[in-house]
């Protein structure tokens, strides 16, 4: 492994990680109200492409990175819906 792979990684690693504290706040809150519908959905939506992306030009760090951020959105889109406010 070279270093231009080593630093691929250690930035879908670190990228991988930026949603991990929203969704954490939001599930131990159970308050979503200032999250956006439309971010979530975009995000969601360009982490499928960039999936595809990397499957298809064998890109690992971009195929990691982006599904876990796919479902931590997808997790956040779960809040969403369930968490409403009543």
């Amino acid at each position: 492994m070279d270093w231009t792979e080593v630093i691929g990684h250690v930035g879908s690693a670190l990228s991988s990680i930026t949603f991990m504290p929203q969704v954490y706040q939001a599930w131990k809150t159970k308050s979503v109200g200032d999250l956006n519908l439309l971010t979530i959905l975009i995000v969601f939506i360009s982490t499928v492409i960039w999936i595809v992306y990397g499957v298809e030009r064998m890109i690992l760090p971009v195929i990691i990175c982006n599904s876990i951020i796919c479902f931590l959105s997808l997790v956040l889109l779960y809040f969403k819906f369930t968490f409403i406010k009543k």
